[in-house]
């Protein structure tokens, strides 16, 4: 059973973060390797693999998450790059953010739209190359 949540939760993962979300799992290995398995199955195993939301819908309910939490921009920036990398656009991700700001306010959403702005660049950049 096992295997097959962290087999189900890597091809979730590889599907939604593509090489980004690997990289995530594999920097855990040398210090948290039990951390990067419980993402991988519950995470991506368990909740990301369950019937009822699209993977986009998911990815939207992600951002707004984690934009609400506030100080996880490094966890945001990963599922930004997700939410593009399964056809989810620009306007649609800073539209997401805009729907916070009356339940977050606006350092929150300030924070979660600079940092698309970073990942929107970068994404141009690497495409650019």
């Amino acid at each position: 059973m096992e295997e097959t949540r962290f087999a189900a939760g890597m091809e979730k993962l590889k599907e939604i973060d593509g090489a980004g979300g690997e990289a995530v799992i594999e920097s855990l290995e040398n210090i948290a390797p039990d951390l990067g398995r419980y993402i991988v199955e519950f995470a991506f195993g368990d909740i990301y693999t369950r019937r009822g939301l699209s993977v986009q819908e998911r990815e939207m309910v992600t951002l707004a998450s984690l934009l609400a939490a506030g100080g996880c921009e490094p966890q945001l920036k990963v599922h930004i790059r997700g939410a593009l990398h399964v056809g989810i656009t620009p306007e649609r991700i800073v539209e997401t953010f805009l729907q916070c700001i009356p339940y977050t306010g606006f350092p929150r959403v300030l924070n979660a739209v600079f940092t698309a702005k970073k990942v929107f660049e970068e994404r141009m950049s690497e495409q650019d190359c």
